[in-house]
């Protein structure tokens, strides 16, 4: 029973693991983030092609427009305006929280995939969800002791749970306000809370998303972050 249902558990997470992505994408989010600290609400572009190039532009609010992050497979870059200086994110600084938020630099460039770089099982299911455990294999470059991912029957990502190699849960996140994007079904707003940080939240809200633009070649390189 096992043997038969992995390649449909692998099928359901490879839909999960390009959530609001395809193979190529542009939107609009909406960051808004709330530590013990301070609140901020940004709103910026994103270009995406696969997992392995991004480009970030902050638009919003007038004080950070212009600042940009750009991805293209295990680096990062960050174009600060009011300095004109690009630079590379060493790998001291990948663990560095990303523009203030609960993701980390780190967790931008993660090229891991659920359906390809863990092992899962089927640990409970209803008619309207499904719950993965996904655990990282030997070689994966990941923290996480392994992750609950919880989902439709039909791949819609409801939740994402990650725990440490002791089984303690470090943060969740929660995925709702589907849509339909063209011929896909969407959540529109991915909630990210750390659990050792009672209150706090990082919430991901897509104003505008448009699946498989054409991107020209060369556009997601180092000259792009100043355009």
């Amino acid at each position: 029973t096992a043997h038969t249902a992995e390649p449909d558990l692998r099928s359901l997470l490879a839909l999960v693991d390009d959530t609001n992505r395809g193979d190529s994408s542009h939107s609009i989010i909406e960051m808004q983030v709330k530590t013990r600290r301070y609140e901020r609400t940004m709103k910026m572009e994103n270009w995406s092609e696969g997992a392995e190039r991004s480009l970030i532009k902050i638009i919003e609010p007038a004080k950070d427009q212009g600042v940009a992050t750009l991805k293209v497979d295990e680096n990062l870059w960050n174009y600060l305006p009011n300095t004109d200086r690009t630079m590379k994110v060493p790998a001291a600084m990948m663990s560095g929280a990303w523009m203030g938020s609960h993701l980390s630099n780190d967790d931008l460039v993660r090229e891991s995939r659920f359906s390809d770089d863990y092992t899962f099982e089927l640990i409970s299911s209803t008619a309207d969800e499904l719950v993965i455990r996904c655990t990282p294999k030997p070689d994966t470059p990941v923290v996480w002791g392994h992750v609950d991912v919880t989902l439709t029957p039909t791949g819609v990502p409801v939740r994402q749970v990650f725990f440490d190699e002791d089984k303690v849960k470090i943060r969740t996140m929660d995925f709702s306000d589907r849509q339909t994007i063209g011929d896909r079904v969407t959540p529109m707003t991915m909630t990210v809370t750390p659990h050792d940080k009672p209150g706090e939240f990082t919430s991901f809200k897509f104003i505008e998303l448009q699946y498989d633009p054409t991107l020209p070649e060369g556009f997601f390189t180092i000259q792009s972050l100043k355009r």
